[in-house]
């Protein structure tokens, strides 16, 4: 990880996800009933459980709504969820006057132009590999992975690794 990307991580107390893109593929699927799923990494979501197992909060902000992203947070044990919310950068000052933090305190992980107010505004904002180009030219750093690929557990290790938190977590498992 550069020293650039380390300091900025070493200050994260919230981290913020966007869904679509992020924690899943990107794509959308929808059954002839109408309804929509998603379909989610593994590795991501144990990654998220392992960051608010060392202390940072979680959240997602998501332009979309569906029933199944509030699942998958109960599940994560995400603890502020704000679904069809495109106006992601009031949403999320909202939720730092609540949590009383700060910008540089947020770290944010997006792929798309509405992802790109928060990736420019908060400590550490970075873009899934499978960003949108533009995204991924203004963002503090870009994952290895794509988006629903092991982008989320990448970056939550990121953190956790300049926090010296992922060893600790990775050892529990020895």
């Amino acid at each position: 990880m550069s020293e650039h990307l380390h300091q900025r991580a070493q200050a994260i107390r919230l981290a913020v996800f966007d869904v679509d893109g992020v924690l899943t593929d990107g794509k959308l699927y929808f059954l002839a009933d109408g309804s929509e799923f998603k379909t989610f990494n593994t590795l991501d979501g144990h990654g998220i459980k392992m960051l608010i197992n060392s202390g940072v909060r979680t959240a997602i902000i998501s332009g979309r709504s569906t029933p199944v992203v509030e699942r998958r947070a109960r599940n994560l044990g995400i603890q502020h969820l704000y679904q069809g919310r495109e106006d992601k950068l009031v949403v999320l000052d909202e939720l730092l006057g609540e949590l009383g933090l700060d910008y540089n305190q947020v770290a944010y992980l997006g792929d798309d132009l509405p992802d790109l107010p928060v990736i420019r505004r908060v400590g550490l904002g970075m873009a899934v590999a499978s960003a949108d180009a533009f995204v991924r030219q203004h963002a503090h750093g870009v994952t290895v992975a794509k988006g629903g690929e092991g982008a989320a557990r990448e970056f939550c290790e990121l953190i956790m690794r300049a926090q010296d938190t992922l060893d600790t977590a990775q050892a529990a498992y020895l």
